[in-house]
């Protein structure tokens, strides 16, 4: 059974979460905050942490950025609960190493869905570094994705990316000089089709150039249709 950590101070709200993780055949544990959090994150890593911005003392994006310092919780997929309307706080977010996130309110579907989303890319990922045998690249070796270990380089300097932005990247490499659509980029990437989100995919790609740095001129916009990446 898939564990699951949700972070969250409104009471009503995570009770919510919980009942509702439980309901869906998921291990669920709640917590009000970092103090509760960090004791039983020490000794037990979940499947995936649910993660509210908002919380009383340490934040949402503090815990998430001592969570992904932390070697054996890295790579542990993370979708932030986000206020509605705050851009700030969703790239904050992505940017810090959030696999996704949801806006308040949400619909308990929409969020199960999202859940089961990630944790199906997350094991794809695993299931493809353990099969994959090349490398990805473009720009003539400037950018460069490796599978077996699941980094990427940019002038041969390591590049951390989040489980999402890896395989975007991932996606657009494999189909190098081929424009893709934000529709076709959220049903591959987020297996999820949610096309009033497609925004998701926007934001992303922003999060991702900026990390790329030099390279983040291999992704190109082809306005209102979406992305590619050129060699």
């Amino acid at each position: 059974m898939q564990k699951i950590y949700c972070v969250e101070d409104d009471e009503s709200v995570r009770e919510l979460v919980i009942y509702a993780l439980q309901s869906s055949g998921f291990e669920a544990q709640g917590f009000v905050n970092a103090e509760e959090f960090f004791p039983v994150l020490k000794n037990n890593v979940p499947d995936l942490i649910l993660l509210d911005i908002m919380l009383p003392g340490i934040d949402g994006i503090e815990i998430l950025k001592e969570v992904r310092k932390n070697p054996k919780t890295q790579h542990t997929p993370i979708i932030m609960l986000t206020a509605r309307g705050s851009e700030y706080d969703k790239i904050t977010g992505l940017d810090n190493g959030a696999d996704d996130y949801v806006t308040k309110p949400f619909g308990v579907m929409e969020l199960i869905a999202r859940i089961k989303a990630v944790l199906r890319r997350s094991a794809k990922i695993n299931v493809a570094q353990d099969k994959a045998t090349n490398d990805l690249s473009a720009g003539n070796g400037l950018l460069v994705l490796n599978h077996d270990f699941h980094k990427v380089y940019v002038n041969n300097e390591e590049v951390i990316l989040t489980l999402k932005e890896f395989e975007l990247l991932y996606y657009l490499l494999k189909n190098k000089n081929i424009v893709i659509s934000r529709d076709k980029i959220m049903d591959e990437v987020w297996d999820y089709n949610y096309a009033a989100e497609t925004r998701t995919v926007d934001v992303h790609i922003k999060t991702l150039r900026h990390k790329l740095g030099v390279a983040s001129k291999l992704i190109e916009t082809i306005r209102g249709v979406g992305y590619k990446i050129i060699d």
